[in-house]
């Protein structure tokens, strides 16, 4: 594990002050098998800095991308919500920018092919680019081209010197877990043919701030941005944003359009920039009060939970998610108040929570078990799973959602 860092990954400056200290966690997609529930799991500290000089928001710990990503357990397509977004987006990419069989369409960090496939179905050529080699497999093994490697300008040279050039390149929720960004950034500018861009989605630090989102915050999350940081960065490269939207999926995210600097944009990106600047996104005390609020709502939520346990009332979790994983370790809630998890993925079933060793078992053991209530962990797609528990629901079971307060339904 590398040293905390004392300048910014981005720009480099040296004037980083803490916004939210959360302790020591365990890596939060570090599944637990349950034969080795005695051994002692690493953990990491987990702070979170801002940096004055380019107002980018980033964790003060490196954890090694091997470490975090060759062998991953999150797979996009168990999630209703995801496929839907996927869809959606790829068909409007494929209008915008006129896509056809002799573009060609590169997604960095594809998982299994859940976006990309929308674009093979339609005809257009596309490459996958994902260095979680469980996950690469599944995608290949689904017909979704995939080089099973980290992207960064050494990949991107190697790609143009074998004759690929990307109309579009995809960025979905990856930009945030790249420590090498400016590698990263350089390898964008690299691939992309003349005219091409750059489409991302990341969530946006307005967002988390505003919303108390602090489960967001995991070592595979190293930055958080703010278009006026994400500006910053690109400009160091040449490009710029040329538009931008703000999405509801994750808790609020940006997607963000990047081009060569000097192509034409719309004025999305100017009003947001100018948004971010009225608010004081990039000073310091726009952050001011999120610590104190966090502990306010951990101090509320577990007072919660163990007056339910005091009552008698059984409780699980739905969502064996990294975001449940931050909320678990740092609010200090384990198998005294929780009895299980349960998640769609069967890769995750089987297998325990980081830290909190709590099993975790298919969602039909909700029904099988009626627990009282069930303190949803992946409140981003608190609409989907409520929709899906519907039986469970109607024979009495209650949803506890933690974020961004603390709400019974």
């Amino acid at each position: 594990m590398k040293p905390a860092i004392d300048s910014c990954r981005s720009c480099g400056s040296a004037d980083l002050v803490s916004v939210l200290d959360l302790g020591a966690t365990p890596l939060a997609n570090s599944l637990v098998a349950p034969a080795s529930r005695d051994e002692v799991e690493a953990r990491y500290p987990l702070e979170l800095l801002f940096c004055q000089g380019c107002a980018l928001a980033q964790i003060s710990q490196t954890v090694a991308p091997e470490l975090l990503f060759r062998d991953y357990v999150y797979f996009s397509s168990y999630s209703e919500t995801m496929l839907q977004h996927a869809r959606e987006s790829a068909a409007a990419l494929i209008e915008q920018r006129k896509l056809n069989r002799d573009s060609l369409v590169v997604e960095i960090a594809s998982n299994d092919g859940y976006l990309l496939k929308n674009f093979l179905a339609a005809g257009v050529p596309s490459l996958g680019i994902e260095p979680a080699q469980n996950i690469a497999r599944a995608a290949r093994a689904n017909g979704i081209p995939t080089i099973g490697e980290f992207f960064n300008a050494e990949l991107a040279a190697q790609l143009v010197t074998e004759g690929k050039r990307a109309d579009v390149i995809l960025a979905n929720n990856v930009m945030a877990h790249v420590p090498d960004i400016n590698g990263v950034v350089a390898g964008i500018k690299r691939l992309l043919k003349p005219g091409g861009v750059l489409v991302m989605e990341t969530p946006y630090v307005r967002d988390m701030i505003d919303g108390l989102e602090f489960d967001t915050i995991y070592h595979e999350h190293v930055f958080y941005y703010s278009l006026t940081a994400l500006e910053s960065l690109f400009r160091r490269h040449g490009l710029t944003a040329l538009a931008v939207e703000r999405l509801p999926i994750h808790g609020g995210s940006l997607r963000v359009t990047v081009g060569s600097d000097g192509a034409a944009g719309d004025a999305s990106a100017a009003a947001l920039l100018d948004e971010e600047r009225a608010l004081g996104i990039g000073q310091r005390a726009y952050y001011r009060q999120f610590a104190d609020q966090v502990i306010r709502l951990g101090k509320e939520l577990k007072n919660f939970l163990t007056d339910l346990k005091a009552q008698g009332k059984t409780i699980a979790a739905y969502g064996a998610s990294a975001k449940g994983s931050t909320l678990l370790n740092v609010f200090g809630i384990g198998a005294e108040l929780i009895d299980f998890v349960v998640d769609r993925s069967p890769h995750k079933q089987g297998q325990l929570t980081p830290g909190t060793h709590l099993p975790i078992y298919p969602p039909e053991r909700l029904i099988e078990c009626r627990p009282d209530y069930v303190l949803m962990l992946t409140w981003n797609f608190a609409d989907e799973i409520l929709a899906q528990q519907a039986e469970f629901r109607a024979q009495g079971g209650r949803f506890i959602i933690p974020v961004p307060k603390l709400t019974v339904v």
